[in-house]
């Protein structure tokens, strides 16, 4: 049998995320889709899509992790499309919808209401599936944890059900503007049929305890967002290779999750990759997050064009923080972080970079 692999591709989706795995052997490779970028990245991600061998486009699953533009609209384009036209086959798809959040009694606005009424009439039944249909959240499987098909374990470590409270009130201020009752997916249907943009036509450095007192001050973890605090975020594992995606979430809800996981300062989880969470702001990363995983390769997906992102704190912090010397991993080019790589060449460097060729964007991450 040929030699596992586990790799990941952070498409060129501007300022948001839309991130292409796959894992498997030679005789077989499986595939998990994660966002699909705002409307103006649509052709590059979906020129992705379309390179898969006609009679094989299944992916194990498709997850929305939330629902700000830069996530969703992709992925609401992709599924405006007849389902016998859409690029991909998804087993199954984990988003929150508005009736996920009234559990925590189809979400954050337009968009998700949009995107709840497309799963529900396209592929209800693919929806949020192995929760038996109801919310992705943390406390409701044993260990937080799915496994996909060939031993792909997904652990989750966000959101719980205190931040999906949380964003019921935003969803339903969003919504007001738009005269759509939450949940209501027949009304969203409509709009969404007059919306045009949517249609075709281990070497160790310092560590979490040497962090200036100055960059520290910093890491707060303030993330106002409450659509980012409901995140879909989790810990992929395949044979012995990891990394933990974070979308854009809340540095305190996935701390909170990883310690009830039983992971500590003196025993962290020890992962190959971090995808950084929303960017690489400064406001999703905290110390106690360094100190409860360590980290080989840290990821940022955004070409920084709309919030400056990511945040120069977030970066030397991961450099400060991190056990082992980190390789830094940037799907795009560009002024804003190319400051890093010279940085990273002098003598000595406690870090090292990896960009796209000169005049490409996106990049594969192979663990």
């Amino acid at each position: 049998m040929s030699k596992p692999f586990f790799r990941i591709e952070m498409l060129p989706a501007k300022h948001g995320d839309a991130l292409w795995i796959e894992y498997g052997t030679e005789e077989l490779t499986r595939r998990i889709l994660i966002d699909g970028g705002p409307i103006n990245a649509w052709p590059e991600v979906s020129a992705r899509l379309e390179r898969l061998p006609a009679g094989d486009l299944g992916v194990e699953l498709a997850v929305i992790s939330h629902v700000d533009t830069d996530h969703i609209e992709g992925l609401v384009r992709l599924m405006a499309e007849p389902f016998q036209r859409w690029p991909i086959d998804p087993a199954e798809i984990w988003f929150n919808g508005w009736r996920h959040i009234d559990e925590a009694t189809d979400l954050g606005g337009r968009e998700g209401e949009f995107l709840s009424a497309l799963i529900h009439r396209r592929a209800f039944e693919r929806w949020n599936a192995s929760f038996d249909g109801k919310a992705v959240c943390t406390g409701k499987l044993p260990g937080d944890a799915v496994e996909l098909a060939d031993g792909m374990r997904l652990t989750l470590v966000s959101p719980n059900a205190q931040s999906l409270a949380k964003l019921r009130k935003d969803w339903e201020k969003n919504l007001d503007k738009w005269q759509i009752d939450p949940g209501d997916l027949d009304a969203a249907w409509a709009q969404l049929v007059e919306e045009n943009k949517f249609h075709p036509d281990a070497e160790l450095t310092l560590g979490p305890d040497d962090l200036s007192d100055t960059l520290r001050s910093l890491l707060k973890g303030q993330d106002s967002g409450d659509a980012n605090g409901s995140s879909i975020a989790f810990l992929a594992e395949f044979a012995g290779k990891s990394c933990l995606f974070l979308a854009d979430a809340h540095a305190k809800v996935v701390c909170e999750s990883l310690r009830d996981q039983g992971y500590t300062k003196a025993k962290p989880l020890k992962v190959d990759a971090l995808k950084l969470a929303h960017h690489g702001s400064k406001n999703n990363i905290t110390p106690e997050l360094l100190e409860l995983v360590n980290a080989r390769h840290y990821l940022v997906s955004t070409n920084g064009d709309k919030f400056g992102h990511p945040n120069r704190e977030a970066i030397e912090a991961v450099i400060q923080g991190s056990r082992r010397k980190p390789t830094l991993w940037f799907n795009y080019r560009s002024d804003h972080n190319i400051a890093w790589k010279a940085e990273s060449l002098k003598p000595g460097a406690a870090f090292s970079t990896r960009y796209p060729a000169k005049g490409r964007s996106g990049i594969v991450v192979k663990l």
